[in-house]
């Protein structure tokens, strides 16, 4: 009889006459990416081997060897000593290989009652789960630091833009606490997604069950699954946990990169709004006075490479049969590239955001320009009585007025103010100054500095969650 194992080291060489090529071996091989889910697929494996003894299906021996080979396979791994060989394709059949060697039958036992379809399947949401605790922890981290530079800036004035002209005048922190926002929402559709991940597909086997009588719910408990996947065919192919994760990475990476231009934009000389720290930038080597916001500029650019991902799984799934198809093996490198991505940006984002540098003078003199308080102009004639549609009439004649004599709406006397609405009061210029202007909008989602350091309060309470 065949070993499962020939000396061609292939698990499945006895139903074919001729060996698999060496360039179809390269082409299909996934172990040396896979292999970063090792520990996950041991993990997976003497789960499955306990279930397996406790059913009877094999013995407590057999049982007590697998942990023992295990063990010593996870030693090699850590140290660099594990050999993956590309002969045995993946993850799965190179642990599997060395296990054998090491315990004998114990090791060809293992597989009883499972296929790599339901195991890979295993392996990426065990994976994944740890990813995402990892990913939920560092938004944490991230969230953590912008809401300190806001409550550093809840007063800090600069201007709000729409179109990228001035608007209103605005709070720093009140900026700030947008992203702490977003971020936030991020971690939301992170810790959902989780859900969808933390369900078992083992059991499954390669698509319709299996004929032993296996504890399916044993090994969810052992391995801290909520539940298991309910129909075997679904559960070896389903790849909307995968698809769902990388949609919520494209999301926070959208959210990086928003951040991303502002930072590069109030870093620019012309704006110098503020400045980021040596160690988060670059130089020239043609130009000595350069200072580059290299990690923002190169965040913006990883946006799309994660959005892409998320396309490249979207496609990878788009037109595929029940159940698993070899098409599967193409969802790892844009999922483990993916979670890279964002860790190390998530990281790095974090301790930029303690190496920011605000300059208040230059916020607040961008705040001066563009006639950022017409709007509360606007809106103290229309608690004067004025229909609003009248008082924005009024408001833009002012503003073209100025416009042309090349002042702001501060600098115009009582009675240029008064040619434009009799019921503008001397009480008016405590309206058209900035601190005025952002301390009336005092309400929740406000950027008056109370209301700053409120939702700074409260976003403190929501890191514990």
């Amino acid at each position: 009889m065949t070993s499962q194992f020939n000396k061609k080291s292939e698990a499945w060489s006895a139903r074919f006459s001729e060996p698999v090529s060496d360039l179809v071996k390269r082409y299909t091989a996934s172990v040396f990416f896979d292999n970063r889910m090792a520990s996950v697929d041991i993990q997976g494996s003497l789960a499955h081997a306990e279930m397996l003894s406790a059913q009877n299906i094999i013995t407590t021996q057999d049982y007590a060897d697998i942990q023992r080979g295990m063990a010593q396979i996870q030693g090699e791994i850590e140290s660099g000593k594990f050999e993956w060989l590309l002969d045995l394709e993946d993850v799965h059949l190179n642990i599997e290989k060395r296990l054998t060697e090491l315990v004998g039958d114990a090791g060809k036992r293992l597989h009883t009652g499972r296929s790599r379809n339901d195991q890979v399947a295993t392996d990426i949401r065990l994976y994944m789960r740890n990813a995402i605790d990892n990913i939920i922890e560092l938004l944490r981290g991230l969230r953590a630091a912008l809401i300190d530079l806001a409550e550093k800036n809840a007063e800090t004035i600069l201007p709000g833009f729409t179109h990228m002209q001035v608007a209103q005048p605005i709070t720093f922190g009140h900026h700030i606490l947008a992203y702490v926002e977003m971020f936030g929402r991020d971690t939301e559709r992170m810790q959902d997604c989780r859900k969808r991940v933390n369900r078992l597909p083992l059991g499954a086997a390669a698509l319709a069950g299996t004929t032993f009588p296996i504890d399916r719910e044993r090994v969810a408990r052992t391995l801290g699954f909520d539940e298991v996947c309910y129909n075997s065919l679904d559960a070896v192919s389903d790849r909307d946990f995968a698809i769902e994760f990388c949609a919520a990475a494209a999301l926070i990476m959208t959210h990086i990169s928003r951040m991303s231009e502002e930072l590069v934009i109030w870093m620019s000389p012309r704006v110098g709004f503020i400045d980021i720290a040596d160690r988060f930038c670059t130089g020239s080597s043609i130009m000595p006075q350069k200072k580059n916001p290299d990690v923002p500029e190169l965040a913006r650019g990883k946006t799309g490479r994660v959005n892409g991902h998320l396309i490249a799984l979207l496609t990878l799934m788009k037109g595929q049969p029940l159940a698993y198809n070899k098409d599967n093996q193409e969802d790892k490198e844009p999922l483990f590239d993916t979670v890279d991505t964002i860790i190390d940006t998530l990281r790095i984002f974090a301790d930029m955001a303690t190496g920011i540098s605000v300059k208040p003078d230059a916020m607040r003199a961008a705040a001066l320009q563009g006639y950022a308080t017409a709007t509360d102009l606007a809106d103290y004639l229309v608690k004067k009585g004025l229909p609003f549609r009248d008082a924005h009439e009024a408001v833009a004649h002012a503003v073209k007025t100025c416009v042309e004599k090349g002042c702001d709406l501060s600098d115009m006397s009582l009675a240029e103010l008064q040619t434009y609405s009799a019921l503008i009061g001397e009480d008016i210029f405590e309206v058209l100054t900035l601190e005025g202007s952002v301390a009336a909008r005092d309400h929740i989602g406000g950027t008056a500095p109370n209301q700053v350091r409120a939702a700074i309060i409260r976003a403190r309470k929501n890191l514990a969650f």
